[in-house]
Formats: structure tokens, sequence, C-alpha cells
């Protein structure tokens, strides 16, 4: 079911409809001075294979931003591919994203939520710290990653 707000509509997306927005995220980390082998962001294909709740929200009919997140069998989940068109940030369609995204893995039974970001996506580390969430140690294919930081949101008080 789409989430309104404020202009703003979140819905779940198919993969294939939102493959301009994951080669813009790609092409815009790879432009940040990344290496390939410090992106870790999953690729059309793996996305298609299932695992992830992806959504788009949509400005005017436009999809403008997506997000996903995948959900573990350990009660945590990952926030995967969260890309907002530049011309979109800061004007809500970030946090319409992950709000959706939250309330899907709170629905899920999900205890923590944790994500990776790249040093260098400052605005991206003061996003999801407003969105309550925490510097943690590196996990599973970011630990020994100079390039990472990994946050974590707990879902359960």
């Amino acid at each position: 079911m789409p989430v309104r707000a404020a202009g703003i509509t979140v819905d779940v997306v198919s993969v294939r409809d939102v493959v301009p927005l994951i080669d813009a995220l790609t092409a815009e980390l790879a432009s940040s001075g990344y290496a390939e082998g410090e992106m870790f962001g999953y690729s059309v294909e793996k996305l298609e294979q299932g695992g992830v709740h992806l959504v788009g929200a949509a400005v005017n009919g436009a999809i403008v931003g997506i997000g996903g997140v995948e959900l573990a069998d350990d009660g945590t989940a990952e926030l995967k591919r969260f890309y907002v068109l530049p011309a979109h940030r800061g004007r809500g369609p970030a946090s319409a994203i992950i709000s959706t995204l939250l309330a899907y893995a709170a629905n899920a039974g999900t205890r923590v939520v944790r994500l990776e970001t790249g040093v260098k996506q400052h605005a991206a580390i003061r996003f999801y710290a407003r969105h309550g969430f925490e510097r943690i140690e590196p996990f599973g294919p970011y630990i020994g990653s100079a390039s990472s930081v990994c946050m974590a949101r707990c879902m359960v008080t």
C-alpha cells in the first residue's frame, strides 16, 4: 500500500523500474573517489534475485529516490541502495523512504536495522543520525574496509 505525505508517494517498486537511479548512485559513489572494491552496493542482478524490499519515492509521478531493506533470519535487517536525486535532497523523499523501510522492518519483527555508507558521505551520515542510527563497528563484508561507516538503529525499546 502506498504511503503518501506532502506530495510524496512511497510504494514498492520493481528493480527494472529504478535502474537509472541505481546507476546514478553507483556513478555518484565512483565520482566521490571510491574504488570499485570500496563500493558494496548490490547490483541490479543481485537485487532481482530477491530478498530486498525495494521502495521508491515519487514526486508528481516521477520516482526521485529509492531504498531497500534486506531482512535476515537473526532479527536484523540492512538498508540497501538508498539514493535520492540531488535536486530532491532535503525536500522529504529520503525521510519518507526511511520511515517506510523502518516500518516494514518493525512489522517483520526486526530488532536492529544496520547500514553501511562511505566515509565521504557526510550528508548521508548526518541524515541517518537524525533518524536514530548510531555508529557501530563494521560488520559482515565491511570488516576491514577503511572506506566504510557502519551504523545501526535499535527497533525495540
